[in-house]
């Protein structure tokens, strides 16, 4: 599967698909050639899921203490792909 097809699914979807190859590579009931695929495979989605994370650990509100409390103050920044 290409980069740019897997950057277009949802966190949740990456890391169901990364589950999924996890476990198929886990029961060792597949040929060498098909694991060396799905391993190329569970890599993409790895980093595709690091990416998602990092977009979203920028984007979360950040708490800054102010003189009067808190002052909730929003960070955005573009998604990079």
């Amino acid at each position: 599967m290409e980069k740019s097809d897997l950057l277009a699914l949802t966190f949740e979807e990456a890391i169901k698909r990364l589950e999924d190859v996890v476990d198929t590579l886990e029961s060792g009931e597949v040929p060498l050639e098909k694991a060396i695929d799905l391993f190329q495979d569970g890599m993409l989605l790895s980093q595709v899921c690091n990416q998602k994370l990092e977009i979203v650990e920028q984007k979360i509100e950040t708490l800054l203490e102010g003189n009067d409390g808190l002052e909730v103050k929003s960070i955005e920044l573009e998604e990079e792909r």
